[in-house]
């Protein structure tokens, strides 16, 4: 289903009346985001409490930041702290596993419960305005010639933007091990990094560099989407003879130790927030694609993942 069209029947069913309350509507929920403010978890965290709370599935929700290692500090403070918490939810995505296969940190992901993939977001490119260089092809052009000339500015090693330049590096004949990848613990500093002309070229989300492009101090090159971003007048890489396409997508786990009932309390709440007004509009502000998956389904997605991840890495000479 069309992105804009399941978003129009999303609405629909919102409109329709009272949504059903999870049997935690009540609850005081913890939200660890393990990424510093400003970036793509940050944003998509605050956006579901506030709709859980919106749609009164929880009555209040605390959130925690603490970047670092693609997730992995984050995530090693949950499975120790919040072990047997029903009311405790983590923000991770494709970042997190990019970042434990790198990374080999000493926790994983398997400790925690997982709920559901939440949403897909698509990575762009841009330059900062007062570059020398104007389009993707000059970009490669450049990296052809001397690939450390051309640094690369995103989210930490490991992350969907990482894993891209390496794979658009390979497509164009570069050695991908020979990359210039600079990595940075939050969105914040990378959008500064790119603004300050610090890196050469950066990659994010969309919705990150947004208000950039539109006011100009950004100019964005190429999206990794299988074809243009619904109002973005941005070329696919694969338009431009780059075969690459990778999506960056966001989900929720819970705590490890938790029972089936509570497990699942957590998933229908989830589930339910995908018929409020306030996730609706988020999804549509951000350009976030719904990617609704949950169960033994959202287990199976997840390590077919980390497979897929890891086999890119090794092929682009990244571990």
């Amino acid at each position: 289903m069309r992105r804009d069209t399941f978003l129009k029947s999303l609405a629909a069913l919102a409109a329709a009346g009272t949504l059903p309350l999870s049997a935690q509507a009540n609850a005081n929920l913890k939200m660890m985001i393990p990424a510093n403010p400003g970036g793509g978890w940050d944003t998509t965290g605050r956006a579901l409490g506030k709709a859980l709370q919106d749609a009164g599935l929880a009555s209040s929700v605390q959130f925690e930041n603490k970047g670092g290692a693609a997730g992995a500090i984050g995530l090693a403070q949950f499975v120790n702290a919040a072990k047997g918490d029903p009311n405790a939810l983590m923000v991770m995505g494709a970042v997190m596993l990019g970042g434990i296969i790198t990374g080999k940190p000493p926790v994983n992901l398997s400790q925690a419960t997982p709920i559901a993939r939440l949403t897909t977001e698509y990575n762009v490119f841009v330059l900062p305005a007062n570059s020398p260089l104007k389009t993707m092809k000059d970009v490669v052009d450049q990296m052809k010639k001397d690939p450390g000339s051309v640094k690369w500015g995103g989210g930490s090693r490991g992350s969907t933007e990482h894993i891209a330049a390496a794979m658009i590096a390979r497509a164009s004949g570069v050695d991908a091990a020979k990359i210039n990848y600079v990595p940075f613990r939050g969105g914040g500093e990378a959008t500064a990094a790119i603004l300050g002309g610090n890196v050469t070229v950066g990659g994010s989300g969309y919705s990150e560099f947004a208000q950039y492009i539109e006011s100009g101090k950004m100019r964005p090159i190429a999206v990794t989407s299988e074809q243009r971003l619904k109002g973005v007048n941005v070329p696919t890489l694969r338009e431009l003879g780059i075969d690459v396409v990778i999506g960056n997508w966001r989900g929720v786990y819970a705590a490890p130790g938790i029972s089936a009932v509570q497990q699942k309390a957590l998933t229908d709440m989830i589930t339910a927030v995908f018929r409020n007004k306030s996730w609706i509009e988020s999804l549509e502000k951000n350009g976030w694609t719904p990617a609704l998956l949950t169960g033994k389904a959202f287990a199976d997605f997840v390590d077919q993942e980390f497979a897929m991840l890891r086999a890119i890495m090794v092929k682009s000479g990244m571990i």
